[in-house]
């Protein structure tokens, strides 16, 4: 018994001492990526001239007692004030990688954006003024160029092959600190984050922080996947939500600064929402998905393909469409003057609709409502107030007709849905509603109990609701 127990503790020893190692040689190397990528990835630092200083001219000249020091050079102030030039430089860091032998550079838009100067640091310390080839607010995409031949160029990866969980590296200048490398993995794909509609970005743990941004994302392969662009911080700093462009539709942005000087991208023509679970059991769904169209704006490529208001997109050129936002990138990206194949639910079957693609409009303005003070008439089916829509209203609203919620009781089915006193009712239940009598009357036809899609027009744009009415 005490020979099994000598060999039972030796055994735990062994297992003890193997196991730290073991969990060691499971950790990625980044090493080598981090020496091939060393003089590829640049330092960016912009200058910026502030404007002169304005002195206004009625403004007297401070007296002071005679014989001061300060007297002839407040006299030059005021009396010259273009003498003392312009005021210091703004500067910004940030960073940038090399995507071609000739000197082309890939960067955020922000990183440049009104900068005078760009100065790119390589890595051995030489310093090139470079040229702005153009540049594209919308993905946050620059192109620069510096007059340099024989660089090393980075290798890309394809950014749909990374999977969750996966390992990610990041080289940049955090704060001016020149060639920082730091690590982590992809948190999730397909990120869509406010006034960045037509990027899926990638997210990922990777410390991130001011002077990071166009700085390149590595997988374990040593190719680049992504730009690494926004931070989600509530103190300025890394909070472990880091965001980067994928490398496809930067390099596809690229390409036609370079070849254009200006960016194009595909227009479907809808306002659209996320569908959620009582909208997807009005709609007949058995889950939530897709995006559902909440206007189909005149001349589009939607008006013309046929799409609908209440019609649910749930694929488009063969690709699921999980969330409304995963949308507008596959759109954006889709080839201008092609037709698009796109599934919806309509009617709660599924149907296939052909869309020719246009350009993406330079700005789309939204109307806003302004409600006017018609007499009230009330429907209690629903918890709400209604008035009729006045010319002016349906004018700027651009719908044909409607009515206008004026008052939401404190309890009810209105309140529960989320309707606003503003609000302009247009449909429910797939019906358009052209009058109060009309509005009155789809109400008491609608069964209680069960969700309705209810389509509302606000001073943001339409909106679907679900509606539960209840028994009077």
């Amino acid at each position: 018994m005490k020979n099994m127990n000598r060999y039972f503790y030796q055994l735990l020893v062994i297992v003890a001492l193997i196991l730290p190692v073991t969990s060691l040689a499971s950790l990625p190397d980044f090493t080598g990526i981090v020496e091939n990528a060393k003089n590829s990835v640049v330092n960016i630092s912009t200058k910026t001239k502030a404007q002169k200083s304005k002195v206004d001219p009625g403004i007297p000249i401070p007296e002071l007692p005679e014989g001061s020091p300060f007297g002839e050079l407040l006299e030059k102030f005021f009396n010259n004030p273009d003498e003392f030039g312009e005021r210091r430089h703004g500067q910004s860091l940030g960073s940038g990688f090399i995507i071609s032998s000739d000197g082309y550079i890939l960067t955020n838009h922000h990183v440049i954006d009104g900068a005078d100067q760009v100065i790119v640091r390589m890595a051995n310390r030489e310093e090139y003024v470079a040229r702005i080839i153009g540049s594209d607010k919308a993905s946050d995409v620059a192109v620069l160029k510096v007059d340099a031949d024989n660089l090393q160029v980075l290798e890309f990866g394809d950014s749909d092959d990374l999977k969750v969980g996966e390992w990610v590296l990041a080289i940049g200048s955090p704060f001016g600190f020149d060639h920082s490398v730091t690590a982590g993995i992809v948190s999730a794909k397909g990120r869509s984050l406010p006034n960045d509609n037509y990027v899926p970005f990638i997210q990922t743990d990777v410390a991130i922080n001011p002077g990071n941004s166009g700085g390149p994302l590595f997988n374990l392969d040593g190719e680049v996947v992504g730009i690494n662009s926004q931070i989600y911080s509530r103190t300025g700093g890394f909070m472990g939500l880091s965001f980067a462009i994928p490398i496809e539709m930067a390099v596809d942005v690229a390409n036609q600064i370079k070849e254009t000087g200006h960016v194009s991208r595909g227009w479907l023509g809808v306002l659209i929402q996320e569908v959620t679970r009582e909208l997807a059991e009005s709609f007949g769904m058995e889950n939530p998905y897709g995006a559902l169209v909440a206007k189909v704006l005149e001349q589009s490529p939607a008006e013309d393909a046929g799409l609908q208001v209440g019609d649910v997109i749930i694929e488009f050129n063969g690709k699921k469409v999980m969330r409304s936002s995963s949308l507008p990138p596959l759109v954006g990206r889709s080839s201008v003057g092609k037709k698009a194949d796109v599934t919806i639910i309509r009617d709660k079957k599924r149907k296939n609709i052909k869309v020719r693609i246009a350009e993406l409009p330079s700005s789309i303005t939204q109307a806003a409502y302004n409600p006017d003070g018609d007499t009230p008439k009330q429907s209690s089916a629903l918890g709400m107030s209604v008035n009729p829509l006045s010319e002016s209203a349906r004018k700027k609203l651009k719908v044909r007709s409607g009515v206008q919620v004026i008052d939401v009781e404190t309890t009810g089915a209105a309140r529960d849905a989320g309707i606003q006193k503003g609000d302009v009712i247009t449909m429910i239940d797939n019906q358009e509603v052209s009058s109060v009598e009309e509005f009155e009357e789809i109400a008491d036809d609608l069964k209680t109990g069960k969700s309705v899609a209810l389509l509302v027009q606000r001073r943001s744009g339409p909106v679907f609701l679900a509606i539960r009415p209840e028994d009077s």
